[in-house]
């Protein structure tokens, strides 16, 4: 992890994984996947809008659907404690 992947997270920035499932050129009826990560910030999604906003108006393929999922790679330590205790001899 670079210093800059740490300073982005610290912003906000966020693993984002993108399912982009679009059209085939040649063949509409079909359809194709695309899934793309990149570093965004969630809930308006910029880095991916600019990206979907590109995919529209210079490819081809015309967009059927995208699901869009984030996790945060820095947040506070979360405690379990165990349901039960066991031991073996």
């Amino acid at each position: 992890m670079t210093h800059r992947s740490i300073e982005a997270q610290l912003r906000g920035y966020r693993l984002t994984t993108a399912e982009i499932i679009y059209h085939m050129p040649d063949h509409p009826d079909l359809l194709q996947t695309f899934i793309w990560q990149t570093m965004d910030i969630a809930p308006n999604f910029p880095v991916i809008k600019k990206f979907l906003d590109f995919w529209e108006t210079s490819l081809e393929g015309k967009l059927h659907s995208v699901k869009i999922a984030g996790q945060e790679l820095i947040e506070p330590v979360k405690y379990r404690f165990a349901a039960a205790s066991m031991s073996l001899h």
